[in-house]
């Protein structure tokens, strides 16, 4: 079929293509699969999966392996001299995403096809994405990140919506992008967008005007709404992907034969964390214009929709101005009073009304009172909404209240990006973990196998190997693939912790100058984007830019400790880092990581968490038992009770523990402030000293307590190994089909057709 394809198109044999003309091909073939294998007899009920970001990552490799032909395609390539790998390098990854939120909804939409559930995503097909991240000078610069080529996934649908607004009216234009399941259905990623789009409004970096909405509407994911402009282009964003989804459900409904009053028996609606929210009030109306009156259209899609919460931060549970919806969709402001005014008659507690007493409308509060399902995302943040920040409405609704813990597309972090590990794992246990993924505990029959242990310590060396000359190519970085790998990559945020992780590496500088040299070189790898308007977060990556220069600067240190933050951290990248990783950062404060995934992915490549009991992290130590992981810092309990007495200060740990003191004082000190700049790092130390919202501090002694004995154990190889082994072998129970299976059976209700 390649053959057929590029010949074609190109008047050439596979021999006689550049790698460009086969990597059109692929995708051509790729998609003409996909195609084919859509089923044409749609099921009667299906899943609308709507999200503000899907963090797709690149997607040759993953289809050719869902599709079943990888393995074809790269042997028919290699007769051909052509390699697979070098011709997945001229894939540009769609910039459709940013971080946990967006991977997950990608890796969920990957399971929902391979459970044989039809169930689509719905989303915005932004044009440059989140950003492209530059260092210039040691600070994080924002560049447009481009991604749409004249070939590319995306294929554009002859269906368009019109999207009213107060002052003007669009028009949308749909796109698709085929999202195949692993030997199973090919189901669809719809992207909505206007062709009256103006790339060329975005002048220096990111900056554009954000008043011409017609011209910016899907330029960028989460435009910085630190203004009112930027707020208003948030609401108009949200509306337009809610309105275009709102008429895509009831149009696909009425086709398979829903009268509108059993929209519930033909759709369900995942609202995924509070960017959707307008669905509700958006149907609702919808429902009442086709003649349904508001009762029973209130009725109707509260048994329709349901919504996943991915936040305990309070700052992330959107709130907008009633005055900017009336600005921007005045239609729908009456159905949210009126939502309101329902649930208040019932619930007078003031904490559960929609509208607060400043004019505010609660996003996630909409959701709870008017969805028939309310999921958490790891047990003990689910454990957190029920019993403090959602506590109201648990008193409530009881009911609604359930936990999905998250998973991951495995297949894809293993077989995609680590194949020495897949052989290995084929080799002892066979392919059955590709079906069901907590086969993989079958690999604790060799546990005390030490040929096996040692083939294990080979594969991680050889993931390194490659990392090494990946980021040496690609970024002009030169690791050390001897040292110790301890890698944090997540968006960077304070409660995500990086600042203690840089106020450790200032410990260990401060050591290696006095001469306490490590048993092996350390390598402490970072990557991570900080939203353009958060400054703080700014700030932190300034001072890991800083520690990198210094250290790289420093004959006496550079030998024995490398710090490297990796340049416009993605997919791509983290495909390269993950197989790579020896240690695991989830060191997040206890009580604010909803669940993450990062730490699932690392630990199924064999690297060994040293984290907080924090989301998930609690999970994945119940699983591999407190000798494979290494935990540190205070309780969630403990946490939450020092933000309900506010008793947490720390300038008393800065005062009173000269240790801590040392280290925050560096932060300032005249080795950095010869390499930084004094107003970010001044900002950074105060806020260390007089505020620690996120309580750095807190944890700081022991977390460099833990990460030391990390790096002793690290040297004893063959305990190690077992603990890589039993990482990889508890894995499985994190895979996102477990997940996708827990959603449909317990909320969903979609038959699975496999």
């Amino acid at each position: 079929m390649l053959e057929r394809i590029v010949e074609k198109n190109f008047g050439k044999s596979l021999k006689e293509c550049t790698n460009q003309e086969i990597y059109q091909g692929l995708m051509e073939m790729v998609k003409e699969m996909a195609e084919k294998r859509v089923r044409k007899e749609p099921e009667k009920k299906k899943l609308y999966y709507i999200s503000a970001e899907f963090l797709i990552g690149r997607l040759m490799i993953n289809n050719l392996i869902n599709l079943g032909i990888y393995d074809e395609i790269k042997q028919l390539l290699e007769t051909n001299k052509k390699s697979l790998s070098e011709i997945e390098e001229l894939e540009i990854e769609p910039s459709l995403g940013n971080g946990g939120l967006g991977r997950l909804a990608a890796c969920f939409l990957d399971s929902i096809a391979s459970l044989g559930l039809q169930g689509d995503g719905i989303g915005l097909n932004y044009h440059y994405g989140l950003f492209k991240q530059e260092f210039v000078d040691n600070q994080q610069t924002e560049e447009r990140n481009p991604w749409m080529e004249e070939s590319s996934w995306l294929i554009k649908r002859d269906t368009s919506y019109l999207i009213p607004c107060r002052e003007f009216t669009m028009k949308s234009q749909l796109y698709d992008i085929a999202v195949t399941g692993y030997g199973n259905r090919v189901n669809h990623l719809h992207l909505f967008d206007i062709d009256s789009i103006d790339e060329s409004i975005v002048k220096e970096g990111i900056s554009f005007d954000k008043e011409n909405i017609r011209k910016n509407l899907t330029l960028f994911l989460y435009p910085d709404d630190s203004d009112k402009n930027g707020e208003l282009l948030r609401i108009y964003q949200q509306y337009f992907m809610v309105c275009n989804a709102a008429q895509l459900i009831l149009e696909e409904c009425r086709e398979r034969g829903c009268c509108l009053h059993d929209l519930f028996e033909y759709a369900v609606v995942q609202i995924n964390d509070t960017h959707p929210t307008l669905i509700i009030p958006e149907l609702i109306y919808r429902l009442n214009q086709e003649g349904i009156a508001f009762e029973e259209a209130i009725d109707i899609v509260s048994k329709t929709c349901v919504y996943t919460n991915h936040t305990i931060l309070a700052e992330a549970l959107e709130k907008w101005p009633l005055s900017y919806l009336k600005k921007v969709v005045p239609h729908l402001v009456p159905i949210i009073k009126l939502l309101d005014e329902k649930a208040h008659d019932k619930y007078k507690d003031p904490r559960t009304r929609i509208i607060d007493s400043r004019g505010k409308v609660h996003m996630a509060h909409i959701d709870i009172h008017y969805c028939y399902s309310v999921n958490g995302v790891a047990h003990l943040h689910t454990e957190i909404l029920k019993t403090n920040e959602l506590e109201a409405f648990y008193r409530i609704y009881p009911e609604k209240f359930n936990n999905k813990t998250n998973g991951i597309t495995f297949r894809r972090w293993l077989l995609s990006c680590n194949e020495p590990l897949t052989d290995f794992i084929h080799e002892k246990i066979g392919d059955g973990y590709l079906k069901n993924a907590c086969e993989l505990s079958k690999l604790m029959n060799y546990h005390s196998n030490t040929a096996a242990l040692e083939e294990l310590l080979a594969i991680k060396q050889k993931s390194k190997t490659a990392l090494k000359k990946y980021l040496l190519r690609m970024q002009n970085i030169e690791l050390n693939d001897q040292s110790i790998f301890d890698i944090q990559i997540k968006r960077l945020h304070e409660y995500k912790r990086q600042q203690m992780n840089a106020l450790y590496i200032i410990y260990k500088y401060l050591e290696i100058k006095k001469g306490n040299l490590p048993k092996r070189p350390i390598t402490i790898i970072f990557g991570a984007k900080a939203a353009p308007a958060y400054i703080l977060a700014k700030d932190i990556i300034h001072l890991i830019l800083c520690l990198q220069e210094l250290i790289q600067q420093d004959k006496a240190v550079s030998p024995y400790l490398q710090v490297v933050m990796v340049e416009n951290y993605n997919v791509t990248l983290a495909e390269k880092l993950i197989p790579a990783c020896d240690v695991s950062e989830q060191i997040s404060l206890a009580s604010k990581e909803a669940s993450g995934t990062g730490n699932m992915k690392l630990m199924l490549n064999g690297a060994v968490t040293l984290g907080t009991l924090d989301g998930a992290n609690v999970e994945i130590a119940q699983l591999v038992g407190m000798e494979n992981i290494y935990i540190f810092g205070e309780s969630s309990d403990t946490v939450i009770r020092h933000y309900q007495k506010k008793d947490y200060v720390s300038r008393q740990f800065y005062e009173n523990d000269g240790k801590i003191r040392e280290l925050v004082d560096f932060i300032t000190g005249k080795e950095l402030m010869a390499v930084g700049q004094q107003e970010n790092l001044l900002r950074l130390q105060k806020e260390l000293i007089e505020k620690d919202w996120f309580m750095t501090l807190l944890d700081l002694s022991e977390y460099i307590e833990a990460k030391e004995q990390v790096f002793a154990d690290y040297e004893n190889r063959k305990s190690w190994a077992r603990k890589m082994l039993v990482n990889i072998s508890k894995a499985g129970y994190f895979s996102s089909d477990r997940t996708i299976g827990e959603y449909n059976d317990e909320i969903w209700k979609l038959p699975s057709v496999i």
